[in-house]
């Protein structure tokens, strides 16, 4: 297999995806449903603004109505709780998005199980948490960048993981669990690996899958990975540039890609990799989230 055959880019699937989620969008318009997306950001961190004009953007691509409510630093939680309340209420928002990190005086969490578990299109919500915890994938909002892990991991391997082995390094609530949660129900044999365990290198070398997810750059090196194996490099880290070697500033995963790509059987790159899955498959929630609201089914993809 050439190197450009194994590096497994996301743009193309995630692609895919939107133009699935604008074709339903103009069916639903012709019953007079437009999805609705509300995005909320509070503060002005140069990387949120980002993020959210790009999901903004997107969205309205889609064919979405596209919300945003810019709320100054010094926003109180209450008022904050008040806005996702309204939100929750409104008919034509059917996605609810509160853009992190929130300014340390407000609770996050707190903030996050006030959306309507309908509409939470990040899946964070306990309830949405509890469905996929508890294997009702197809009834729970996925979080969108494990969800979108899983497809290009679909594309290569298919459905049914049935015999393979798979390692999920890290064990946060918004990648590392749920990843684990899905890969699980795929049928595969689920190892999540974090800072406490003992051997990590032997331990990933098990895996025909290997999702990184730590946020460490360029953690997993290439004798940590089984010839020939699936590695989904999740994390997405910015290092510096270093004028004593004119090196430029960069942007690298969790895997050393370079090295790792001579054992890998397929590997995804960073950046264009999980990257664009992650917003295309918030559109795909939102998308799902609007056909429940109007008791239609939700479309798979």
């Amino acid at each position: 297999m050439d190197t450009f055959s194994k590096i497994l880019s996301g743009k193309a699937v995630a692609e895919s995806v939107l133009d699935r989620v604008t074709d339903e969008t103009r069916r639903l318009a012709s019953q007079g449903i437009k999805p609705g997306l509300a995005v909320v950001i509070v503060g002005r961190d140069p990387a949120s603004q980002v993020y959210v004009a790009s999901k903004g953007k997107k969205a309205e691509a889609c064919g979405f109505l596209s919300i945003k409510h810019g709320l100054a630093e010094q926003t109180s939680e209450s008022d904050l709780l008040s806005l996702i309340g309204s939100l929750n209420d409104d008919p034509t928002v059917h996605g609810i998005l509160v853009q992190l990190p929130l300014p340390k005086h407000i609770d996050a969490d707190k903030v996050i199980q006030s959306i309507s578990p309908n509409k939470d299109v990040d899946g964070f919500h306990y309830v949405n948490v509890g469905k996929l915890g508890t294997g009702a994938v197809t009834e729970a909002f996925v979080p969108c960048t494990p969800a979108g892990s899983m497809l290009l991991i679909e594309r290569v391997l298919g459905r049914d993981l049935s015999g393979l082995d798979a390692v999920v390094i890290g064990r946060s609530n918004i990648v590392g669990k749920p990843m684990a949660n899905l890969l699980l129900a795929a049928n595969a044999t689920v190892t999540i690996a974090h800072s406490k365990t003992k051997d990590l290198p032997a331990v990933c070398r098990r895996g025909d899958i290997v999702v990184a997810a730590v946020g460490r750059p360029l953690m997993v090196k290439s004798d940590w990975i089984k010839p020939g194996a699936l590695v989904i490099d999740v994390g997405i880290n910015r290092i510096p540039a270093d004028p004593e070697i004119g090196s430029k500033s960069r942007l690298v995963g969790d895997v050393d890609f370079e090295l790792a790509l001579k054992t890998a059987g397929t590997i995804t790159p960073v950046p264009g990799g999980v990257g664009p899955m992650t917003i295309a498959l918030l559109m795909a929630n939102t998308l799902k989230a609007a056909c429940t609201a109007n008791g239609l089914p939700r479309p798979t993809f």
